[in-house]
């Protein structure tokens, strides 16, 4: 609620443009004025999931990086050898 809350703060309280207020916020002058002329809370977007091609690997991947971190810097392996290792598995990625 804080960007709404700003918003009308600034039209109604300090008399700041429409325009002005967009450029503060740098958002669209046309949502200020619909937030202006709303009587509705902060907007709420639901978040977005987009699958990983490393979904897959991700196990894999947090079992591998917990091992090595015990592991004294000079024992560890480096992240060239684990991403060859990755390849081999099936990743595709680069």
């Amino acid at each position: 609620m804080a960007l709404l809350g700003i918003i009308r703060r600034w039209y109604i309280r300090d008399h700041i443009s429409i325009l002005e207020i967009a450029r503060r916020l740098d958002i669209s002058r046309n949502t200020v004025r619909r937030y202006i002329r709303s009587d509705a809370i902060e907007p709420a977007y639901s978040a977005r999931h987009s699958p990983s091609s490393l979904d897959e690997f991700a196990p894999r991947l947090s079992a591998w990086l917990s091992a090595e971190s015990v592991k004294s810097r000079k024992q560890r392996r480096t992240l060239k050898p684990m991403f060859l290792e990755l390849k081999e598995l099936g990743y595709e990625g680069s």
